[in-house]
């Protein structure tokens, strides 16, 4: 019989803490859309002075967050330069296009992250009947990539570039804290090299609910019509917010346990006839392999599920494993030892 089901999907899986669900019964609250919850207002001054920015806006998904400032920052008819694999190309419904009319134009990289020369050929000359670049987005850290952390220095370039050419970026920083955590710089040091960021609280920092945009105050100001406009205007939501505090206090610095847990989970496989990872792209907390023989990515979840461990086949081959809170060194253990019975 399987003791419990250990689910390593994706760090949005994880449940809020005994401290948060207090904090959330006893919250108090107003009308958010008035701008007359305390909780939320908190919360946002909290996020802005961590990530070094003017002001901060509590949204009700990184999606959200992510498009909202994409609709700030561009006018319909521009181009929007991004990664290929880049969460917001590929998971993202193309709600650039249906919502703020601009299009994407992907960049293909071995590594998740481009630098400013290769930025460089992709921005047209200012002719008329060229599509002008409104907007650069970064991924830090890069989901399909396997959670790599963008190197400050190319980040810092790419910025500069766009700096001088008057384009703004926005980072996905959906786990900029496991960056900041795994690199040991500062999240404010990291998000210095982007106009605006986003951030979730609902994956790796263990919330119900929540990202947080952060930006200049006229950018927030205008992000905040936005967001009504999208549907996201919430009303008494620091029943959320609480949750967000209590993770922004105390679920930062243990991400390095769930970094270790990947780190042991992918040095395992690497010494796994029939599977192949790189070992220099576990740098936090996702696990991405691949199945080289008897399976194919599916059929290995499959029988993974059958030992009661959950995993997301990303392609044919290849698996992403991610850890959280909730995964425990045990559970670590009885993963390895399922793969290797299964490879045997």
């Amino acid at each position: 019989m399987v003791s419990h089901r250990i689910d390593l999907r994706s760090d949005t899986v994880t449940k809020p803490t005994p401290e948060m669900r207090r904090a959330m019964s006893l919250a108090e609250v107003g009308d958010d859309v008035f701008g007359e919850d305390p909780t939320v207002r908190k919360l946002e001054e909290r996020a802005a002075e961590l990530l070094g920015k003017e002001a901060a806006l509590f949204l009700p998904s990184g999606t959200m967050a992510n498009q909202v400032a994409i609709h700030v920052w561009t006018s319909p008819g521009q181009q929007v330069l991004l990664d290929a694999r880049s969460h917001i190309l590929i998971y993202e419904l193309a709600a650039m296009s249906v919502l703020s009319g601009v299009m994407p134009m992907p960049i293909s990289t071995e590594s998740g992250f481009f630098s400013a020369q290769e930025l460089a050929p992709r921005i047209p000359p200012d002719i008329y009947y060229l599509t002008p670049v409104g907007l650069v987005t970064v991924e830090n850290t890069h989901n399909m990539h396997g959670g790599v952390i963008y190197p400050i220095d190319l980040l810092k370039d790419v910025y500069s570039f766009c700096k001088e050419r008057g384009i703004p970026v926005h980072m996905d920083g959906a786990r900029i804290f496991n960056a900041a955590v795994a690199s040991e710089v500062p999240a404010h040091k990291i998000a210095q090299y982007a106009d605006s960021v986003m951030f979730s609280l609902s994956k790796g920092l263990a919330c119900p609910v929540g990202s947080l945009l952060c930006g200049p105050e006229n950018f927030i100001k205008e992000a905040r019509r936005v967001r009504k406009r999208f549907g996201g205007g919430m009303r008494q939501v620091g029943i959320l917010a609480a949750a967000g505090l209590i993770a922004l206090d105390t679920m930062i610095d243990r991400l390095h346990e769930d970094h270790e847990r990947a780190q042991k989970i992918a040095q395992a496989i690497a010494e796994i006839d029939g599977m192949e990872i790189q070992l220099d792209k576990i740098q936090t907390n996702i696990v991405i392999f691949s199945i080289e023989r008897k399976f194919t990515s599916s059929s290995f979840c499959d029988a993974l599920k059958n030992e009661g461990i959950l995993a997301i086949p990303i392609s044919s081959k290849e698996i992403r494993m991610v850890t959280h809170y909730h995964i425990t060194d045990e559970d670590v253990q009885r993963v390895i030892d399922a793969i290797r019975r299964l490879m045997a």
